[in-house]
């Protein structure tokens, strides 16, 4: 039987796309009335106890119990146009990057951000991809990838996140996607560009989940069509970031990394094996692969260390 040839991508807005902050110049207060979280009265106790004791008003209100912490950080993100997942989100909590923007793991990927921009995305047109590898399992490639394209949304980088791991795929569970169709379906020619979901409560981000599980997903990533639509992809999206298996199980991370031209390797403290790990980096530069930085997890899916490495 024939395979029916791969749709061809055009350029259309495939993410919620920024937008100014419609909270600018609007307090605290007024963004949480209007909002239905807090009611006039008790908006404007907090008013009087702020200029009785001289504090900010979500200090204020939190002493009175009358906000909370959640809401506090709702208001913000409001205010600066900082997209922000609430606690009542059906996104997984593993998507600390919007859940917990100002917290310390969060803030090691904004660094290993930075020096991605420096070391790839910045340094020329077609530089849009970005494989995110390990040697074994359990190191939390997935966890990485989705929040670091999260981090690269929130700078308002319209991102893309893919599921390349056709094997045991987790994208679509964090982002509560279901299963629906994804890259399987778009390389064996069965979908086009609606395998492709923006992600309505973070703007800028969209995720292309793994799809279907294959037969035969080294195939499907070792044909030129993968790299066509990575290319396609790159007219409507500046980041791609892409997940992948862990290289011990297949050869998948390998072709995936190949097809992005660079990598992101990530290890676990206190699991990853050195020389397994030694053997999988040499590798991937005897296929020409850029290895732009690393991070090293010491909790799985947790938090963890991020940093860029030579």
């Amino acid at each position: 039987m024939n395979r029916a040839p791969p749709q061809t991508i055009r350029s259309v807005p495939l993410t919620v796309p920024s937008k100014p902050a419609t909270g600018a110049g609007r307090s605290i207060g007024t963004i949480l009335v209007d909002s239905g979280r807090l009611s006039p009265p008790d908006a404007q106790r907090i008013l009087d106890f702020q200029r009785e004791r001289g504090v900010r008003f979500g200090d204020a209100g939190i002493a009175l119990r009358l906000i909370s912490d959640d809401d506090v950080r709702y208001a913000l993100s409001i205010q600066f146009g900082y997209p922000y997942l609430a606690r009542g989100s059906t996104l997984s909590r593993e998507l600390v990057a919007a859940y917990q923007p100002g917290s310390r793991p969060v803030e090691q990927l904004r660094e290993l951000r930075s020096q991605l921009m420096l070391r790839w995305f910045d340094t020329g047109a077609d530089r849009r991809g970005l494989a995110i590898v390990s040697a074994g399992a359990g190191d939390g490639r997935s966890y990485i990838a989705a929040n670091l394209a999260i981090v690269f949304s929130q700078l308002g980088e319209r991102t893309l996140l893919v599921d390349a791991d056709m094997r045991a795929p987790r994208q679509h569970h964090l982002f509560n996607l279901g299963r629906t169709a994804g890259l399987s379906d778009m390389l064996a020619g069965r979908a086009g560009l609606e395998a492709v979901v923006g992600i309505e409560t973070l703007q800028d981000l969209s995720v292309l989940p793994a799809g279907a599980i294959p037969p035969n997903p080294q195939e499907l990533l070792g044909r030129q069509d993968f790299s066509k639509l990575l290319q396609s992809l790159g007219e409507d999206f500046s980041v791609i970031i892409i997940d992948t298996p862990p290289a011990s199980k297949c050869a998948d991370a390998h072709t995936v990394a190949v097809r992005a031209g660079a990598a992101l390797v990530v290890a676990r403290q206190d699991r990853s094996s050195v020389p397994q790990l030694a053997r999988f980096t040499n590798g991937l530069r005897e296929f020409g692969v850029a290895l732009v930085g690393s991070v090293l997890n010491d909790v799985k899916f947790a938090s963890g260390s991020a940093s860029a490495a030579n």
